[in-house]
């Protein structure tokens, strides 16, 4: 059994345990949040999965997110019982939560597209009680669509992410969608609406300052507004427009993480930080993906320690 300082930081086992609450932010009045630290293998395609569970571990994080995309190692068909059963023993052994799985599952396209992602969504859930039956990591994903025509589709998209809910109720598997620039959901105000309309404790945010930063917002504005259903936090760096715009490593831009981790703290936020290596800098033919990783640990996890902030193997 996990010790319950050890749950608290896994996101979406606080938000099981508490049902219908806000329980990603919630702890007992005597209980200082703690937040995980991780890294996520979207940067790691090119190492085998036993290898970049070691490396994470090796480096420091708190936790791995497994990428579920086609042609990455840990895509569900490409796992049988025995591959879920060594990636369970090996994060045991390390001691690394894998606090988040990551697909791509756009919606708004045809019913079939629909159909088929909700088969991935399925297929997802299983692999995430396989490799933490305690503690099953969130489920996350985009929802796409275009910003311009939120009005003629968000009825839409309500109903399949209804669809998405569904899928976590019956599993209990929280799933989640990330508002991303210039698609449909751009905006907090857009993803609390979609939220109230499905209503369901299974389905819930994910929070990337990367998209909103593009889109001209304050962080700690969108952080706040959006922390009430927010399960997970991601964190890379953007530049530009919604249109026209670059993803970067933590630290290669203007996001103040010191404030963002500051905001979590004071609101009492047990979770994850992640950091997500956009596709715009693992394509790139001189990236590497170990010292990519020792990176950013030695950028952002100093400002855990500055602010006082308790990780999970310190609780």
């Amino acid at each position: 059994m996990i010790p319950l300082n050890r749950r608290c930081f896994l996101t979406a086992a606080a938000i099981q345990l508490t049902a219908a609450t806000d329980s990603s932010r919630a702890n007992d009045a005597d209980t200082p949040a703690t937040i995980g630290f991780g890294f996520g293998t979207y940067g790691m395609k090119s190492l085998k999965t036993a290898d970049a569970i070691k490396v994470c571990a090796e480096i420091g994080y708190d936790g791995i997110e497994f990428a579920m995309l086609s042609g990455w190692p840990t895509e569900p068909t490409a796992l049988g019982r025995r591959d879920r059963a060594e990636i369970r023993r090996q994060l045991r052994d390390l001691n690394l939560a894998v606090p988040s799985l990551l697909d791509s599952l756009p919606c708004l396209r045809s019913d079939q597209q629909h159909a088929a992602n909700l088969q991935r969504l399925k297929r997802a859930t299983e692999l995430a009680h396989d490799l933490a039956p305690e503690t099953p990591p969130v489920v996350q994903s985009i929802v796409a669509g275009k910003t311009d025509q939120w009005d003629e589709t968000k009825s839409r998209l309500v109903d399949q992410l209804s669809d998405w809910a569904e899928v976590g109720r019956e599993s209990q598997t929280v799933i989640c969608f990330k508002p991303h620039a210039a698609h449909a959901v751009h905006t907090p105000e857009r993803a609390l609406w979609v939220h109230r309309q499905i209503n369901s404790p299974w389905l819930k945010v994910v929070y990337d300052y990367s998209h909103f930063h593009l889109e001209g917002l304050s962080l700690a504005a969108s952080l706040k507004q959006l922390l009430p259903i927010t399960a997970y936090v991601q964190v890379k760096d953007s530049r530009g427009t919604p249109e026209r715009h670059e993803y970067l490593l933590p630290g290669d831009g203007e996001t103040d993480y010191r404030e963002l981790l500051k905001v979590l703290k004071d609101a009492g936020y047990c979770g994850f930080v992640n950091v997500e290596v956009s596709s715009h800098v693992h394509r790139k033919p001189d990236y590497q993906p170990t010292p990519t990783a020792r990176q950013c640990y030695q950028r952002l996890a100093p400002l855990f320690e500055s602010l006082a902030i308790r990780r999970p193997n310190e609780a």
